[in-house]
């Protein structure tokens, strides 16, 4: 399907031409909508086998585009205990999207004797690439949790990891926080502004240096914020070299790292570690918060490389 043709739907608009991820959570994550089947213990083959609830589930949604035309659904995923659905809204509506999903949810509430109390989460998507990123989302979701169910220590979130006086939480091998040497990854605005006039030297010349050091061992640590930084942070997934993530939010009960980094911490790969805890609202990382997580990467780095010669 060509999405990039596709209507986005504005800011403050419910009735109109649009996109939406929805998300029903079953509210005491009970697996009352199916089971996981891993075939030979391969994440790749994992699917959901669903329960008579979950069919039940499954049939209100597909009734949605026959209740009303205007709207497709691009892509759905059940889950054991929880549901994502796509949802197009081809044309304008007389009524609001959240109308719709909040009789999905009723609906839902009906077949499940109240074990949908949670308000759906429903979102709208502004942008093609954000789109194709949550398609895919989903269609890896029973790989994820058939990962986190195969190795389970990776993805379990620690608490009170001590680095320097500061506590952190941790997801991850634990294991990269006891290698001999670590390093900061910080792109400064120096580098970047001498590149924008011409001069890209030092920016290539250290970029080129935080891959070769972790080619010779050293364990880059980073929020990994800039695109230069990114770009970096993409070299070590490609060459499975393994690094420290800085997060800006904390861990979720549920908390699953993304697609790289998802992949990398089931590889033993990648620590991601946080001073925060979880908040559910947080928006857009901030100046000070980025002016902080770059200074947690030099403390980081520092510290631990201090302790292992010590």
């Amino acid at each position: 399907m060509d999405t990039d043709k596709w209507h986005w739907q504005e800011p403050g608009t419910w009735k109109g031409i649009g996109i939406y991820h929805v998300t029903l959570v079953v509210s005491s994550r009970e697996t009352l909508l199916g089971s996981l089947v891993i075939p030979d213990n391969d994440p790749a083959k994992a699917r959901v086998e669903l329960s008579q609830l979950g069919r039940k589930i499954k049939a209100c949604v597909d009734d949605i585009p026959v209740r009303h035309p205007e709207i497709r659904i691009i892509q759905l995923r059940m889950m054991p205990d929880h549901l994502h659905v796509i949802l197009y809204v081809t044309k304008p509506m007389s009524f609001s999207i959240k109308m719709v999903v909040r009789g999905l949810w009723q609906g839902a509430k009906k077949e499940g004797r109240e074990k949908f109390t949670e308000v759906p989460f429903i979102r709208p998507m502004s942008h093609c690439g954000q789109l194709k990123t949550m398609i895919r989302y989903l269609q890896m979701n029973p790989q994820r949790l058939a990962t986190k169910k195969l190795k389970p220590g990776f993805f379990y979130v620690q608490r009170d990891i001590e680095i320097n006086g500061r506590i952190y939480s941790g997801v991850g091998n634990a294991a990269i926080l006891t290698a001999k040497r670590y390093m900061p990854v910080h792109v400064r605005r120096t580098m970047v502004e001498a590149a924008e006039h011409g001069d890209d030297r030092q920016l290539k010349d250290y970029m080129n240096a935080c891959v070769l050091a972790a080619r010779e061992g050293a364990v880059m640590v980073s929020p990994f914020i800039s695109p230069y930084e990114r770009q970096i942070q993409a070299k070590l997934l490609e060459e499975g070299l393994p690094f420290i993530y800085i997060a800006d939010n904390g861990f979720s009960e549920y908390y699953k790292p993304a697609d790289g980094l998802f992949d990398a911490v089931a590889a033993g790969h990648v620590m991601i570690i946080t001073p925060w805890e979880y908040n559910p609202k947080k928006g857009h990382v901030t100046r000070e918060e980025c002016t902080t997580m770059n200074k947690i990467a030099e403390d980081i780095s520092e510290e631990l490389t201090k302790l292992c010669k010590s």
